[in-house]
């Protein structure tokens, strides 16, 4: 798979409008495949021409799109739908934020999916936009992913009041499904959180520190990706637009619950992280005072041992110790007494 990345410098000087992949090509190929459904049937096939997809005269049609190195192809696909210019510029530009937009005859919607990376705690994205028109939906993605078969699955099986609603009710279904893929992301993270917590705890060391850096990173990347959900699912919900119909308002208000649940726990975490680096250096310390204070308990009974054996060892000719038969004993005697006893004090003083 290609892994060349386009930055937003190729675009430096060229009118708006300009259609110029910006990002990685995540995909082989652009695929494009379009289901279309009513209450009574649904279908599924691979668009192979461009230019004969058209909004439907009756039912719902959702195009699927994976992948977006392939600007004059999009732009076909743009001019099938009457799409604008500057909307077909944003899909081609992954590093969106999200975001909502209406351009009267359609809504124009960029999310950002999370899901765990090749590492364990590594977070991945990948921009997903959404164009809802009268209906119709399409949804454009980087690369080829199981994230929408849940949808698919439940059109093409007739499951559930997918099938009897119309286009407003699917883009929901598809938003939906990008905001709980956020809970996995956050349980993954928040059991991170807890392993390194245990481990700075136990045994802070500094493999521990360099990965609460980057966990700090990983979760600004988040709140970045997360943050703005709020404003366009709350958005979505006030909004005045004729695409979106008064059922859905009720189901919107339900995903924009969940996305203030992902802010909250993001916020906690937040706070779990930056509080950790202080457990770190607490733990540090404390260890540091334990081994201080057993070397000064060590050192604090051999001071008066050593005071004994530098006074005996100084070897006066007259000193009256030297000829008694007991002597040396008796000094090794007085030096365990001694030591017994410093022991003795530093216990009831609870010292160690």
């Amino acid at each position: 798979m290609p892994r060349s990345r386009k930055k937003r410098s190729v675009k430096a000087g060229l009118p708006p409008g300009t259609l110029v992949h910006i990002g990685e090509a995540r995909a082989l190929q652009v695929g494009v495949h379009a289901i279309r459904y009513d209450a009574e049937r649904s279908g599924e096939q691979a668009v192979e021409r461009i230019e004969a997809l058209a909004p439907p005269p009756a039912g719902v049609l959702w195009l699927d799109v994976t992948g977006l190195h392939d600007a004059a192809l999009l732009e076909r696909l743009g001019q099938a739908f009457g799409l604008h210019p500057l909307l077909m510029e944003d899909v081609l530009n992954t590093e969106q934020r999200p975001k909502l937009e209406d351009y009267g005859d359609c809504l124009f919607i960029v999310l950002k999916r999370l899901h765990p990376g090749s590492n364990e705690a590594g977070v991945a994205s990948e921009q997903v936009s959404l164009v809802l028109g009268r209906g119709f939906v399409i949804s454009f993605r980087e690369s080829e992913s199981p994230l929408f078969d849940p949808v698919r699955q439940r059109l093409l099986g007739a499951r559930g009041r997918l099938r009897a609603q119309g286009a407003d009710y699917l883009a929901h279904a598809l938003i939906d499904t990008v905001v709980d893929g956020y809970f996995e992301v956050l349980e993954r993270f928040g059991e991170e959180i807890e392993r390194l917590e245990d481990c700075l705890l136990e045994c802070p060391t500094p493999q521990a520190v360099q990965s609460l850096h980057r966990m700090k990173r990983e979760l600004i990347f988040l709140r970045k990706s997360v943050w703005p959900l709020r404003e366009v699912i709350g958005g979505l919900e006030r909004s005045d637009s004729a695409l979106l119909g008064p059922g859905v308002g009720l189901y919107l208000r339900d995903v924009y619950d969940h996305g203030i649940h992902v802010i909250d726990t993001l916020e906690s975490y937040r706070d779990m992280l930056s509080g950790m680096l202080d457990v770190y250096l607490s733990s540090l310390s404390h260890r540091m005072n334990e081994i201080m204070k057993l070397l000064t308990i060590i050192a604090t009974i051999f001071i008066p041992l050593t005071f004994i054996a530098g006074v005996y060892g100084m070897n006066f000719r007259y000193m009256p110790e030297l000829d008694w038969r007991w002597g040396y004993f008796a000094s090794l005697g007085g030096m365990l007494a001694v030591a017994l006893g410093l022991v003795a004090y530093f216990r009831r003083r609870r010292w160690f």
